[in-house]
Order: structure tokens, then C-alpha cells, then sequence
């Protein structure tokens, strides 16, 4: 049987499409996390929060925006992904949280939701210690000495809803009298909407109270009540003495029947004894015991060793590191540019040089700024680094000291989310934070699910930073105050971190930049 060359061809596609039939296509869809890389909303108060590993993003709103009708005005994801929900079209209720699937081969669920911290306060005159203000339960108590007369009861300062949209019902401003012999139930509108608020008033005996004390290492703070005509204060002492000491009148703030102080310069370790005090009357005695310290790990930053001949680790071999660097993910490109230095404050020792550079050969590579953090470096993502920030620590510390030598240089390398600092100096940074974290927060670097550290995420209890800009012709020592949000919440986990590039994290730098840092402490006073 003759076939022409016309046939052949034929049998061999119909043999082909026989077989494609029996093969069985194994090979799975890539997994590529779909994330949210940018999120904003008209009316809010600061930059959103991004979770890329949780999956999570979270707004803050100024007070005055209706979070029942919130509107985005920026919405970008992962190249390639797409999401079920357009958030720049129409407005959003988030008052609870809302959901966005974004799909690329798998799909991811993203929660968003929204914070709005609104202000409220309400103060009547001759009331005693704080007003309890209760959002959710739309209540207001004040405290009044037994000897008030609550038929009339006059308004010092109320607010109980968004800045100058707020209206009441009766109409209640600084002045008015209110007649609080019973409960009173008010309207309070804003945004078209109205809640229903009830005003209690409670009579107490006692006219001086000590409310709450906190102990620290070296500093506690004391909250008290008195009389709102009266002017208060308090007083402390070991336990172990007799004598009472007066506060420093600036350690005190009053605002009306409410006092609060700070007392520093305290022995850590120590039972004392703490009272509020207005005129001859005393309050209350709280006794508590303050904190010990701690000596902060290497911060002479004296132990290093040499990895695999090119990646410096900033502790002994052998031993049990405390500080880590990205050293690991610049030298699969080149070499170590975090580095021990013999340039010191002391003469003596170690010093730690971090170098901001392009890492890479044959002009392939990227920028790397060096750093050294409280943490460890988990492995390389690519040509991107993937960090486990904290170490586990319960003190309240008041400062970072140390000392610093940074000399600048101009941005020569930017990624695309910062190509209008190209030219400018660039600028150092180092920072310390104490975190509520349960477990070290992981670090990531990549675009496609980049997670950084936040210091607004309401992980962070204390923060405070330096930045410098500039060219220093030798070290000079430095002074961090930590700004704490919780004065009674123990830490889980300290942060340090030091950067010769702030953008470091986004690749954007200038190549020459150079940091040096030593002889870093903590300090427990004011």
C-alpha cells in the first residue's frame, strides 16, 4: 500500500492527538502570593498598615471621616494578580471588615478594616478623679464628692464625637447645668446618624485616691483623684523608711480632678510606697516594687567571626548571636558589607562599619545597605533577604545611648516607589522599639511579598529614632528617648536597629554611604 507524503503527515497528527489524550499533564501552577501593595483612603490619619503574611490590611482614619462610607483613592496589587473587588469604585462600610479574593493561580483572601480613634471627654466642675467614657455601652459616669449637689451639676469640657460635626440633644456645652439627680439620656449626632448616651453621676466619700501605680526599673508612675478645685500631688518612699518625700512639681500634670507624675532617679529592685496627696488629706497607699535592668548584649559590638572566608557575623563562633546583619544575602552577590572595624570611640576593640554598595559583578546585582539588627537572618529570597526581627525582652528602658559616624553620600540608586530621592544625600538611621510580638516578626524584602517593620503598627509599644543626613569628621554620641504608648504593658521583644541607607529595605541608597556604630547601652532613668 503506497501513502503519498500528504498521508503520512495526516496519520502523524491524528497519531499525536491519539496520544496528547493519554498524557497527563503533572506539573503544578506556580505558587506566587497575591498581596496588596499599596492601600489609602480618603480622610485617613496615616499611612495603612500592610500584612502580607497575614494576609491583612488595616486603615486609620481621622475622626471626622464616616467609616460607614470610606472611600480608597489608592489600590495597587502583585503584577499579574487580579482582585474580585475594584476598592476605587463606590464607597465602603467598615465599620466591620471587608474582603478582597486576589487571584493569580491560587486565590488569597484579604481582609482589610479600619481604625478610627475618636477623642472623647466629658468634665464637670467639683468632680472627683477621671471620667469613665464608655464608647460601646454609649455611657458617661462622673464622680462627685458626697457633699455635690447634682440638681446643679456644671459642664467644664465635653466632646463625646467627632470634632466639630458632633451635635447634642439637649444642646450641652462648657456652662451648662445639668441636673444629674437621675440619669440623663442625650442624643449625640454626627454624620447623619444618632446614638443615645445616658450621664450618670456617683457620689464617693473618699475626696483623695490613689489610682494606679506602675513600676519600671528605675521610674514609676501614679495616677491619682481629688477634688477638681484642689490642688494635688503626690508623695513616696522606700518601704523600708519612715519619711515621705514630695514630688517635684514638674514630675506632676493636673487636669482637673485628675493627677498623674513620673518619679525617676529610683533603685531598681526596691519595694516603695506611693500616696496622692491634696492639701491635709491623704489618699490611699500603693505599695510596688520597681524592675531590675539589663546590660544590653554586645553593645561594644567586640565579637565577630569570619563565615566561609567572606561573611562576617557579628558573635563569637560557637557562641550564641544577638545581632545579626544582611551580610548573608550581600555576599551570594560579592562580599560582607557589614564589617568589624578597629576604628573605635575607645582605641580599643571593635566597632561595627556598615557600608551601603552595589553588590553583584558585571554590572548584575542590586544595591545592599548595610545593617546590623536585634534578630537573624532566616535565608535568601532570590536576589532578596528574609529576617527574623526581635529579641525576647520585659523591661521599659527610657534611652538608647551609644555613638555614631556616618558620613553621606548622594542617592544613586532608587527603585521605582522612590526615584524622586535620586540626587539627594542620603541618610542613616537607627532606631529602637519595644513590641507586644508573640513570636520574632519575619522581615521581607521582596516586592511581591514585601513585609517591613511598621513603628505606627500597633505592635509597638515604645519607638524612638535618629536620622542624620550629613558628613561627621568623627564619632559622636547619640541619645534616644523612647516615647512609650503603654506605660503598663511589658514588652515581649526589644528591636535595634541601625542602617547607613534609611530606604535600605527598598534597594534605594547611595553607593559609598558608611555608618559606624559602638559602645550602645540602655538606660532605666529619666
Amino acid at each position: 500500500m503506497n501513502f503519498s507524503i500528504f498521508q503520512y503527515i495526516s496519520l502523524l497528527v491524528v497519531m499525536l492527538f491519539a496520544l496528547s489524550g493519554c498524557i497527563k499533564n503533572d506539573l503544578p501552577y506556580p505558587r506566587i502570593t497575591q498581596t496588596i501593595t499599596s492601600l489609602s483612603a480618603v480622610g485617613q490619619s496615616r499611612d495603612a498598615y500592610i500584612d502580607s503574611l497575614g494576609l491583612r490590611a488595616t486603615i486609620y482614619l481621622e475622626e471626622t471621616t464616616d467609616i460607614e462610607n470610606v472611600r480608597f483613592d489608592k489600590f495597587t496589587i502583585s503584577a499579574g494578580g487580579e482582585a474580585d473587588i475594584n476598592l476605587l469604585e463606590g464607597t465602603y462600610d467598615l465599620e466591620q471588615p471587608i474582603y478582597v479574593t486576589i487571584t493569580r493561580y491560587q486565590s488569597y483572601i484579604w481582609e482589610i478594616n479600619a481604625v478610627q480613634n475618636i477623642e472623647r471627654y466629658f468634665n464637670v466642675a467639683g468632680q472627683m478623679g477621671t471620667t469613665v467614657i464608655d464608647p460601646a455601652a454609649c455611657r458617661v459616669i462622673v464622680y462627685l464628692s458626697e457633699n455635690a449637689k447634682l440638681s446643679e451639676v456644671k459642664i467644664d469640657e465635653i466632646k463625646l464625637g467627632p470634632e466639630g460635626i458632633t451635635t447634642y440633644e439637649p444642646s450641652l456645652y462648657p456652662g451648662a447645668t445639668l441636673d444629674l439627680t437621675h440619669p440623663l439620656r442625650i442624643e449625640v449626632s454626627a454624620h447623619g446618624r444618632t446614638e443615645y448616651w445616658t450621664i450618670y453621676a456617683e457620689l464617693v466619700e473618699q475626696t483623695v485616691g490613689t489610682d494606679n501605680v506602675e513600676a519600671w526599673s528605675q521610674v514609676i508612675w501614679a495616677y491619682g483623684s481629688c477634688e477638681a478645685d484642689k490642688k494635688g500631688s503626690f508623695q513616696y518612699k522606700e518601704s523600708s523608711k519612715d519619711e515621705w518625700l514630695d514630688i517635684d512639681p514638674s514630675w506632676l500634670t493636673q487636669n482637673g480632678g485628675s493627677l498623674s507624675c513620673f518619679i525617676p532617679h529610683l533603685t531598681p529592685t526596691t519595694s516603695y510606697d506611693v500616696r496622692c496627696v491634696a492639701g491635709d488629706e491623704y489618699g490611699n497607699t500603693v505599695i510596688v516594687t520597681t524592675e531590675e535592668t539589663e546590660i544590653l548584649p554586645d553593645g561594644s559590638f567586640d565579637q565577630w567571626w569570619l563565615k566561609d572566608g567572606k561573611i562576617w557575623c557579628p558573635w563569637n563562633e560557637g557562641g550564641d548571636p544577638y545581632w545579626d546583619t544582611g551580610n548573608t544575602g550581600a555576599a551570594t552577590l560579592g562580599q560582607s558589607n557589614v564589617v568589624p572595624t578597629d576604628h573605635t570611640v575607645t582605641g580599643t576593640g571593635q566597632a561595627a562599619e556598615l557600608n551601603t554598595k552595589f553588590v553583584g559583578i558585571f554590572g548584575l546585582g542590586k544595591l545592599g545597605a548595610g545593617s546590623i539588627y536585634t534578630g537573624s537572618f532566616k535565608k535568601v529570597d532570590g536576589t532578596n533577604g528574609i529576617l527574623d526581627f526581635g529579641r525576647k525582652y520585659s523591661l521599659r528602658p527610657t534611652k538608647l545611648r551609644g555613638y555614631y559616624q556616618y558620613k553621606t553620600a548622594d542617592i544613586d540608586y532608587t527603585n521605582s516607589e522612590w526615584t524622586d530621592l535620586k540626587g539627594r544625600p542620603d541618610t542613616c538611621h537607627i532606631y529602637i522599639a519595644l513590641t507586644d510580638w508573640t513570636a520574632p516578626y519575619e522581615i521581607r524584602t521582596n516586592p511581591n511579598n514585601r513585609q517591613l517593620f511598621n513603628k505606627d503598627a500597633d505592635y509597638v509599644i515604645a519607638y524612638g529614632e535618629l536620622l542624620y543626613s550629613g558628613t561627621m569628621e568623627d564619632y559622636e554620641p547619640f541619645e534616644i528617648k523612647l516615647e512609650y504608648r503603654d506605660y503598663f504593658t511589658n514588652p515581649t521583644y526589644i528591636q535595634i536597629t541601625c542602617a547607613a541607607s534609611k530606604y535600605g529595605d527598598y534597594f534605594t541608597g547611595a553607593n559609598g554611604a558608611v555608618l559606624y556604630v559602638d559602645e550602645f547601652t540602655l538606660d532605666y532613668d529619666y
